[in-house]
Formats: structure tokens, C-alpha cells, sequence
């Protein structure tokens, strides 16, 4: 039998990152010792044999194991390297056994030539005749060809070449541990614990993707019966080539979310995922931004389990919506559904054959690839009722795991009843196994809670069934029966769905108000409208697809009868009225929109855990009179979008409560004070309440989220009564908050804090957020500001001044947009923050920047824009690289000069935004226009790019004959930097600039969106064309210049001339020279 271990590179389970080929007389106590060295240090796991591995010629199995245990291989080429057989035999290993697995290659010429190893010239050409004059056999030159191809095959992959003299050996190595490490961030996708029978058809459908064609974009769909393993090839497929491309996104269970939760939730998904979060208003909306933003990506997208063509054409239309070398894997049970939707490419996942459902069944039943052959008459038996379905060989393994013969021979016995074709009777099995409380906990997900978030779900079946639901959520996982998704959301398969669903349906087939469960729109309809409501029925769960809507007609009494109804939950229907009676036995009622602005007064629901009413019209009085009755288990209460409620009451009955939560109620303005006192609290959302003015003291020491956005009339934070310890980021954007209490640093382990709106401050820290507060928070790194109206921080005295001194804030990050910041700022504040690397002072009032600035030591990054009455600056920080100070108008010529001194630049790295359109004297070469080119060899040099936006002035008649200058207001436009290497383009990551501007910028720094090695040519000179593309608005004149960082660069590498023209012009003369003489001979 086979070990699993066969297929588990389709995990990405690797035990190394990265194994190292090369020379080791060559580089083994230099470059690849420092290599491996710096490849550890940053985490990554490197195999290198340690010399008593390498055995002979041979490579040894040892090697061989490690070989296949790793992701990426870098291949160093030396001078002496092929004068080891034993590297060459390594290296033949290693591109033999890659084939089709998608691994990376990575070639690092040191010191070589490229094109000798590609022609076998130089060194490379000298060892390789003297092998041949060694060998005296055929097999022996067979073997001198293998090496020979497998030479020339690295050669032409792309990699890094390094050159002594030509740059610092620890720069080159850096690079290579970034280009390894951006390979291997990212999570993998859970394939499966045995992944039996994958390879082969992960080889069909990597033919299929071709993945290596980057002018095309594929679109391949993966089809088959539920449960036979198409999401589980897809994720395989998916972590064997995700290093290809430049963005991923596996989008699971596509149905089931666009039912729940919308098309639109989808395509935001694929958006974030893709390109970053972005808000969307509508399906058409997403479709326009998911064509515009992804078009120029090359990107691998994941449709799984697909069931309609409204889904394909909202999130993959068509091909030309991505980038060149785009692949999208569609999986779906429908076949007609590819070929409507116009893919061609397509595999079908059958069953697997007897032998691999025979191992898998094997793997998960004993754990083991060898068991006692007296199970294999049992073993049989099982394979062949499971039909070669894996998730039914899973879910039966797991059933059978630990029996001895007996108890297998009994269960199969068992499935010897059910006909072999219906697996939904195969999986009850592993049903009935259960212990009765889990047994009752699957059955209400299968019919309730699929797609839920297991936090929700916990809390609603913990207080259905009155105990921990964890310990039978993991027995229910561990039997194969339900699953946890990377997204946290609690999900089953399809037929174990249908399965369980259906052991609730044959409770009672044709009466569905004698069933537990109700879950199907029709059945509930039918139960309320006709009141056939009986003592079985335990949950309801109204939560249909957004696209129905459904109007109830009903007496109210339909409740009457349903004793022992512990879950209701109505989240989508009308009801022409109130219900007249709600049973006593509920323990968790949800109802949105609730039909009345009363509860029925004969209810008393003493177990009542989670009571939910959002979007209804319950007033504060109804609810302090509900509250009266002392729910003493109750730990959920939610009260959002409630219009009419005013006041919450007095709820210190409620002793075990957990959240509470009142968010958007408009004509919410007060809270009892006992809201701040409930100890065990842990969320309490008060998020845009806009008319809520005051907030109580609160001394919540479990609270761990306190919530109050857009709470447009909050001027107090509230008194903090004690440590609150479990409270790590505070949002306060949109609430206008003026004063913040001393007390405020008793959120001690606070890291994040946002503020937004008139946040006011007045003098001597009493007023505002006090600096001395921020300076006991250790771990607060991050503070966002924006339209103050007034001073944030405010003044101090002279006393807490001189504390400044001593004592700072470990805030790194600090926003302050738009806060009416004047020069004070700078004397008073400043010094708190000495810690901070990135400041944000845009929209600001202050006139000069002090020289203090320069003893912030650690600051890198600083936005100036928009200051318009900034004029000076006196003190640049020390480590300073980005620089902008877009639209500052008022900012002196002479200060303009200095920002654009050679020697801020000249180190690299720097990335400046400045008021002006001027190219500096010190740019060796700049044109009025763009595109600029130059040429060069080997690697990108180190070259700074200077790009200045100049408005071109209009004129239009006026009175006489004379003209006058017509005014164009400064407008923003996006730009987009492209690199054009060798013909082909290379997009940087947008940014934003403005008429009269110069931006100044190391073009190694800036982000690229793909990869730029890959069309360099070794040994030769590239051509590179730096352009850009704009949106504009009228007419503007783009300056542009280049200077080669001298410290860095030699003028031998970078020329701005084309260095290739004599050449061609030679060769024309030397063909003609030789035409001629032939002529001549004639």
C-alpha cells in the first residue's frame, strides 16, 4: 500500500522552505554559508547537506527525501560547479522531480555567466569535456546529455546574477531572502488529513491551466456528484501554483453565501482579498470595480461549489475581467452550468477506484498504512458500500475507528440493510454512533445553523440545550460530520446536510408541525398560518435567501401548543400581527421586526438566555417592564435600530449578562447608570446613537469591546471606575468627544484609538485626551485623529512640560488630520511622541516645522499635505524617507531647494512629494517629456526618478486686445509609474499628485505589482522606459529626470544613450563585408 505521503505535497506541508544545490569547495564556508545564515535568520527553513550526506556520485535517499520534502530550490551556479558530478546528478534530480509540481527553481549565477552555463562555455564548458573524456560507456554519455539539458534548462530560468565588484555580496543575499520570503507568506489552504488518489488528478487539471502561458487568461471548471472531492482537488490545486501569481483568492462555498448573505458579500470578499477592502452599494457596482481593479493583475481565483450563472457572471464574467496570466477553477456540480457560461476547459471528478478508497478508508479508520490482515474481508466490505465517495469512506472510517472485528462486522452488517447507492443512510451510521446530545446537536445545525459563525452558534445552542456546546462541536469535527471554515463559520457537507435534515423529516412526512426542527419557509408558513403547531417542535429557524419575501397571515395563537419550543428565530417575513401567546419554554427568541410594541403578557421565560429584537418597535417603558421579571440566565441583549426606544433602564438583574447591544437606535439619549456595572459584560455597542449625550461611569472588568462610533452627541468619555484590562482598541470615529477623564489610562492594555470630529481640548490637560494618561498606556502604538475643531492634546503647564522630558508615550503611529495643529504643537506635544515612526500632520494650521523635528530619531515617514499656511522648515528627522507636502503653497522657495539637496537623496530610499515643478540641477539626465529611457545591465541600478507636474497656462480673450491668464485650480489626479523593461510593461503601485508638484523617488523602493527580474536579460543590456498614466483634467506638462546613485552604481552599468546601436550598426557592416566577398568570389 501507498503512503499517503504521496500526495502531500498538495498540503504544502514541507518540512523546509528552501534546499540549497551548489559547489561546496566552490561556496560553502562564503556565499552559501552566508546565504543559508541569512535565510535562517528570517525564519525560513533551509536544507543543506552537512557533508555526510553526499555520498559518491549518488545522490544518496536521504537527499532525495529532502528533496521532495521541500518548497523552492535555489541552485547556486559557481565557477567549479560543474565539475561535481554529484552536483549535477543533484541538479537532474531536483528539475527531474519538479516537473509538473509547480516548485520553484531559482538559479543564482555567483560569478558566472549565464550564457556559459547555458552553452556551455567558459568553466562550465572546460569541466564538461573533461567528464566526457572520462566516460567510456554508453550509459555514461546518456548521463553527459542529461547534465548537458539540465545546465541549459536552469540557465534559462530566471534568477539572480551576482558579479564581484559590482555591488556589496550582503545587499545581493538580501534580495534573494526577500524574493524567497514574499514566496512562502502566505497561509495555505487545509487539503485534506490523507489526500489519497489526488495526484493524478491534480496533474490533469494543472494541464489544463497551463500555467506557464502568461498571455492567456484560462478559465478550467472542476465537476462531480456532492462529496466525491472537488473542493478538496481545488485547494490542492491551489497551494501547488499560488507562487505564480500575484494575488489569490479562494472563495468557498459560493452557494450557500450568496443565499445567505448575497452576491454582493461575495464580490466584496474577492475584493479584499485581491486589491484591499472596498465598500460597495450594489452588485452592478462590484462588477464595474472588480473588472477595473483586477484587469491588470495576474491572479488565481477559486469559485467553489458554484450553482448558478447569475453567480459566475456577478463575480468571473469573463476572461478579459483579469490580467494576462490569470487562472480561474471553477468547481460545481453542474455541468451545463460551464458550458453556459462558455468554458471549454473543463475535468469531471469521478469516485475513487478500489485501491485508493481502500487506502483512504484504511488511513482514516486505523491511522495507519499497515493493519492486521484479518481485518481486510471488513475492510472490503466497507469500500464497496461507500462507492468510492470520499467524504462517505471518511465519515465511515471515522465511525469505525478503534473497533475490533466484531463491532465492524456488526456495523456493516448494519449497512448491509441500505442499499449501496444511498449514502445518505451510509452517513446516518456515523449518525447513530453519536451520544443522544450530539446526536442533537447535528441534527440542528444540519437544519439550522450551516454557514453560521461558530461563536454565534455556540452561544445559541449553549443556551438551547443549557450546557457548553465546545466538547460536542469537536466530537461532531473529529467524526467528519461537520467542519470549521478558515473564515470561522461552522459548515457541512451536502449530503450530510441532506442527511440530517432528512432524519428530522421523517419524524413526521407529512405533518411538519410534528417535526423538532422547522427550518423550510413552506412547512413554517404552513405551522403558524394554520396553527398545527404541536409539543414537538423544539427550533424555529425563519432565516431564508434574501431574494424571498414572504407575507404570514395568522391569528397569533399559533404558538399555543409548541410547550417545549426552546429556539425562535425570525430574521426575515411579515406578520399582519403580534403573536397572542409566546411559549414560556423559549431560551433563545430572535425575532427582527417584531409586530408589536408588546409581548404577550402571560409570557415568562425563566431559561430566557438571548433575547433579540432588533428593527422593532419596542419603547423604553415596555422594556423596563420586561426587564422587572428578572431574567437571571439571560446573556445576550440586542435592541439595534429600535426607533422608538429612548432610555435603557435599569438592568442590574441581569447579572449574567454577556453583550448588550442598542446600536443605531436614532432617539437613544440616556443609559441607566447600572449598564456600568454588569461584571461579567463583554461587548456593549452604543455604535450611532446619535442623540445619546451622557454615558454612566462604567466599571466593566470583562468588557473587551466597548463600541461608540458616530455617537454625534457624546461630548464625555466616561468615568473608568478601575482596570480594564480586556479592552485592546477603542473606535470613536464620528462621536465628537471633548473631554476625556484622567481615568482614561485605566484602559492599560489599550493598543489602537481612533477619534474623529470636533475633538476639542483645553488647557492644562484637563480637558482632552491628557498626554500624562497616553504615557501609562504602554501599549498604545496607534492614534488617529481627523477634523478637530480646537486643540486635540490642548496646552500644558510648565510643570507637565518639564515631565515630557523624561517621560514619552510608546504611540509609533500618530494621525492628526485636520485638527486645527498651530506652532505649538510642536513645543508642547511633539516631545511626548519620541518613539513614533510615522506622522501624519495633514490639513494642519501651523506656519513653521521647528528644528526640534530633528530629534525624532526613529520618524521615517511624514505627510505634510495640504498645510496651506506652512511657509518654513527648519528640522528634517535623521532617518527621514518619505516626504510629502502636497498643495503647501505657501512653503518658501529656499525651502523647497533644500528638500530637493542632493545629499538628502543621494543615500536612496527616499521618497519625496513637494509643492513646484522643478527638476534639480543635480539630475544628470532629464527631458520636458516622457518617456525617459536608459539602458542597463545585469540588475536594476540604483537610480532616483524625478517626475514635476507643471499646469500649462491658458489665456482667453478679454477686453481690447490684450489676453488674460486663465486660472486652473490645482486638481488631484491618480497616477500610475510603469516600467517598461525589454518591451514589456511593469505597473508600480498607484499614488496621488497635483498640478505643480515634483515628486522625487528611489524607483527600487517603489512598489512594483509584479515581477521585474523576470525580463531581465543576463549578460546584456535591457532597455527600461519609465512612463506614467494619469487621469486628468485638463492639460499638463510632465517634466522628468534621472540620477545615478553613485555609491551604489558604476556609469559602466547604466548608460542613456543606446549602447546597442554601434553594435548593430557593425553587424550590418560585417553581413554586408560578407555578402560582398561573395559577390566578389562570383
Amino acid at each position: 500500500m501507498r503512503s499517503s505521503s504521496s500526495s502531500s505535497s498538495f498540503c504544502y506541508r514541507f518540512t523546509y522552505d528552501v534546499f540549497l544545490n551548489f559547489r561546496g569547495k566552490d561556496t560553502r564556508h562564503g556565499f552559501t554559508g552566508n546565504l543559508y545564515k541569512a535565510l535562517c535568520d528570517s525564519g525560513i527553513r533551509t536544507f543543506i547537506d552537512d557533508q555526510h550526506l553526499s555520498k559518491g556520485d549518488q545522490v544518496t535517499s536521504a537527499l532525495e527525501n529532502a528533496i521532495r520534502e521541500s518548497r523552492i530550490f535555489i541552485v547556486v551556479l559557481s565557477e567549479n560547479y560543474a565539475s561535481s558530478s554529484f552536483c549535477l546528478n543533484e541538479l537532474d534530480y531536483i528539475l527531474r522531480f519538479i516537473k509538473h509540481k509547480g516548485r520553484l527553481v531559482l538559479p543564482v549565477f555567483y560569478g558566472v555567466y549565464p550564457s556559459d552555463v547555458r552553452h556551455h562555455t567558459g568553466s562550465f564548458g572546460e569541466a564538461l569535456a573533461h567528464h566526457e573524456k572520462k566516460f567510456n560507456s554508453y550509459y555514461n554519455m546518456e548521463k553527459l546529455e542529461t547534465w548537458k539539458m539540465a545546465l541549459h534548462h536552469v540557465a534559462n530560468l530566471s534568477g539572480y546574477h551576482f558579479e564581484h565588484g559590482e555591488g556589496y555580496e550582503y545587499e545581493f543575499i538580501q534580495r534573494i531572502v526577500e524574493f524567497v520570503s514574499s514566496k512562502i507568506n502566505y497561509a495555505p489552504l487545509h487539503v485534506a488529513d490523507y489526500p489519497v488518489g489526488l495526484e493524478s488528478k491534480v496533474l490533469k487539471v494543472m494541464s489544463l491551466l497551463d500555467v506557464g502561458s502568461d498571455d492567456v487568461v484560462h478559465m478550467v471548471g472542476i465537476h462531480g456528484i456532492g462529496g466525491v472531492g472537488k473542493t478538496t482537488l481545488g485547494a490542492a490545486v491551489y497551494n501547488l501554483i499560488a507562487d505564480h501569481f500575484e494575488a489569490l483568492c479562494f472563495l468557498e462555498n459560493v452557494r450557500d453565501t450568496s443565499n445567505k448573505q448575497g452576491l454582493q458579500h461575495l464580490q466584496c470578499n474577492l475584493l479584499s482579498e485581491t486589491v484591499g477592502e472596498i465598500k460597495l452599494t450594489s452588485v452592478k457596482q462590484g462588477i464595474s470595480i472588480i473588472q477595473h481593479r483586477l484587469q491588470q493583475k495576474k491572479i488565481l481565483l477559486i469559485l467553489d461549489d458554484v450553482d448558478t450563472q447569475e453567480q459566475l457572471q456577478t463575480l468571473a464574467g469573463r476572461p478579459h475581467w483579469f490580467g494576462l496570466g490569470s487562472r480561474v477553477i471553477i468547481t460545481t456540480r453542474d455541468k451545463q452550468l460551464l458550458a453556459c457560461h462558455g468554458v471549454k476547459r473543463t475535468y469531471e471528478v469521478n469516485e475513487l477506484n478500489e485501491k485508493d478508497a481502500l487506502e483512504l478508508l484504511t488511513w482514516k479508520a486505523f491511522k495507519l498504512e499497515k493493519v492486521d490482515p484479518c481485518y481486510k474481508d471488513v475492510l472490503n466490505q466497507a469500500v464497496s458500500y461507500a462507492s468510492g465517495v470520499p467524504l462517505a469512506l471518511e465519515v465511515i472510517g471515522s465511525n469505525l475507528y478503534g473497533g475490533n472485528i466484531e463491532q465492524w462486522q456488526s456495523t456493516l452488517d448494519r449497512y448491509k440493510r441500505i442499499p449501496n447507492k444511498d449514502i445518505q443512510e451510509i452517513l446516518k451510521v456515523s449518525y447513530d454512533s453519536l451520544e443522544e446530545d450530539e446526536q442533537s446537536v447535528f441534527v440542528d445545525i444540519a437544519c439550522c445553523f450551516k454557514i453560521y459563525d461558530l461563536a454565534e452558534m455556540e452561544d445559541i445552542l449553549r443556551a438551547h440545550h443549557g450546557h457548553c456546546m465546545k466538547h460536542h462541536i469537536r466530537v461532531l469535527v473529529e467524526k467528519s460530520l461537520v467542519k470549521i471554515s478558515l473564515d470561522g463559520n461552522v459548515t457541512l457537507h451536502d449530503l450530510i446536510e441532506d442527511m440530517g435534515r432528512e432524519i428530522v423529516r421523517k419524524e413526521s412526512p407529512k405533518e411538519p408541525g410534528k417535526r423538532s426542527r422547522l427550518w423550510l419557509l413552506e412547512d413554517i408558513v404552513q405551522v403558524l398560518e394554520e396553527n398545527k403547531g404541536t409539543s414537538q417542535i423544539e427550533i424555529i429557524c425563519m432565516d431564508f435567501p434574501l431574494y424571498e419575501e414572504v407575507e404570514i397571515e395568522w391569528d397569533g395563537y399559533a404558538f399555543k401548543k409548541m410547550k417545549n419550543l426552546r429556539t425562535l428565530i425570525i430574521r426575515k417575513g411579515h406578520f399582519s400581527k403580534g403573536p397572542k401567546h409566546l411559549p414560556n419554554s423559549l431560551r433563545v427568541m430572535e425575532w427582527w421586526g417584531y409586530p408589536s410594541q408588546n409581548l404577550p403578557y402571560d409570557f415568562h421565560p425563566k431559561q430566557l438566555s438571548i433575547f433579540k429584537l432588533p428593527c422593532c418597535e419596542y419603547t423604553s417603558l415596555k422594556l423596563a417592564d420586561f426587564l422587572r421579571k428578572k431574567f437571571v440566565n439571560m446573556t445576550s441583549l440586542n435592541f439595534d435600530e429600535c426607533q422608538y426606544l429612548k432610555q435603557i433602564p435599569d438592568v442590574s438583574c441581569l447579572t449574567h449578562l454577556e453583550k448588550l447591544s442598542f446600536r443605531w437606535c436614532p432617539k437613544l439619549f440616556a443609559l441607566h447608570y447600572s449598564v456600568g456595572f454588569l461584571e461579567k459584560l463583554k461587548l456593549l455597542n452604543a455604535e450611532g446613537c446619535s442623540m445619546l449625550k451622557s454615558f454612566p461611569p462604567i466599571k466593566l472588568i470583562s468588557l473587551e469591546q466597548l463600541k461608540l462610533r458616530y455617537c454625534h452627541s457624546l461630548n464625555n468619555f466616561p468615568e473608568i471606575l478601575g482596570n480594564m484590562e480586556n479592552i485592546k482598541e477603542l473606535d470613536l470615529r464620528g462621536t465628537p468627544v471633548k473631554k476625556f477623564p484622567l481615568s482614561f489610562q485605566n484602559l492599560t492594555r489599550l493598543r489602537k484609538l481612533h477619534l474623529c470630529l470636533r475633538v476639542q481640548a483645553m488647557k492644562n490637560g484637563c480637558v482632552g485626551i491628557p498626554l500624562s494618561s497616553i504615557c501609562m498606556m504602554p501599549e498604545l502604538v496607534d492614534i488617529t485623529a481627523s477634523r478637530s475643531e480646537g486643540e486635540l492634546f490642548g496646552e500644558v503647564d510648565d510643570g507637565v512640560e518639564k515631565v515630557s522630558s523624561t517621560l514619552s508615550t510608546n504611540v509609533q503611529y500618530l494621525q492628526l488630520r485636520c485638527c486645527n495643529l498651530t506652532d505649538e504643537f510642536f513645543t508642547i506635544v511633539l516631545p511626548w511622541f519620541a518613539n513614533m515612526k510615522n506622522l501624519d500632520l495633514s490639513g494642519n494650521n501651523f506656519t513653521v516645522i521647528p528644528e526640534c523635528m530633528k530629534e525624532c530619531h526613529f520618524l521615517t515617514n511624514l505627510n505634510l499635505n495640504f498645510c496651506e499656511r506652512l511657509r518654513e522648515i527648519r528640522g528634517i528627522p535623521p532617518n527621514l524617507k518619505y516626504f510629502s507636502a502636497i498643495d503647501c503653497l505657501s512653503l518658501t522657495s529656499s525651502c523647497r531647494s533644500m528638500l530637493l539637496k542632493q545629499e538628502l537623496h543621494e543615500a536612496g530610499s527616499t521618497f519625496f512629494y513637494l509643492p513646484g515643478a522643478k527638476i534639480p540641477e543635480w539630475f544628470e539626465f532629464q527631458r520636458l517629456e516622457l518617456p525617459i529611457s536608459f539602458w542597463f545591465r545585469n540588475k536594476l541600478p540604483a537610480v532616483t526618478i524625478c517626475l514635476a507636474l507643471e499646469r500649462v497656462c491658458k489665456y482667453c480673450p478679454s477686453r481690447g486686445d490684450k489676453c488674460r491668464l486663465l486660472v486652473i485650480p490645482s486638481t488631484l489626479r491618480l497616477m500610475s509609474p510603469i516600467v517598461i523593461i525589454n518591451g514589456k510593461e511593469h505597473l508600480f503601485d498607484s499614488w496621488e499628485m497635483i498640478n505643480d508638484c515634483t515628486c522625487v523617488f528611489d524607483l527600487r523602493e517603489t512598489k512594483l505589482r509584479n515581477d521585474l527580474d523576470e525580463e531581465l536579460l543576463d549578460n546584456e543590456w535591457n532597455h527600461a522606459e519609465v512612463t506614467c498614466r494619469y487621469t486628468s483634467f485638463g492639460q499638463t506638462f510632465i517634466k522628468s529626470g534621472i540620477h545615478v546613485l553613485k555609491q551604489e552604481n558604476s556609469m559602466g552599468v547604466i548608460r542613456f544613450t543606446d549602447p546597442c546601436r554601434k553594435r548593430n550598426l557593425d553587424d550590418e557592416f560585417n553581413s554586408f563585408k560578407s555578402l560582398n566577398q561573395q559577390l566578389l568570389k562570383k
